[in-house]
């Protein structure tokens, strides 16, 4: 999955916590979100304010799927309220590997994308 993928697929699934999402799709789209945020801060930051409230559910949605991903329970997205130490253990999740076998929660996504580029 590629930058712009990314992008459409998190907007595509603007507030699905269904199903998975690659590491390729969570970091592309962090990426987006961080340098248009640092854009519209700079630019005007009432703007900031209104991109961040435009992208606030399709980044909490791509973070529980990510976290389906490796086989978690989106609800820990919620340890990312606790100082300092929630951030870390979010992001050593986001950065690990994802399940390579079906789960509770769909097929890999990668091979949900091989699937879907097939019909």
């Amino acid at each position: 999955m590629n930058f712009f993928e990314a992008i459409k697929t998190c907007f595509s699934k603007y507030v699905d916590f269904t199903g998975r999402a690659s590491r390729a799709e969570y970091w592309w789209f962090a990426l987006f979100v961080f340098v248009l945020a640092i854009v519209f801060t700079i630019i005007d930051p009432n703007r900031a304010f209104i991109f961040h409230l435009g992208v606030l559910l399709p980044q909490l949605a791509v973070g529980v799927r990510r976290l389906h991903d490796i086989d978690r329970s989106g609800w820990w997205l919620l340890i990312g309220l606790v100082p300092i130490i929630g951030s870390i253990v979010l992001i050593i999740w986001f950065c690990q590997r994802s399940d390579p076998n079906a789960n509770e929660y769909g097929p890999p996504p990668l091979l949900q994308d091989a699937l879907a580029t097939e019909t």
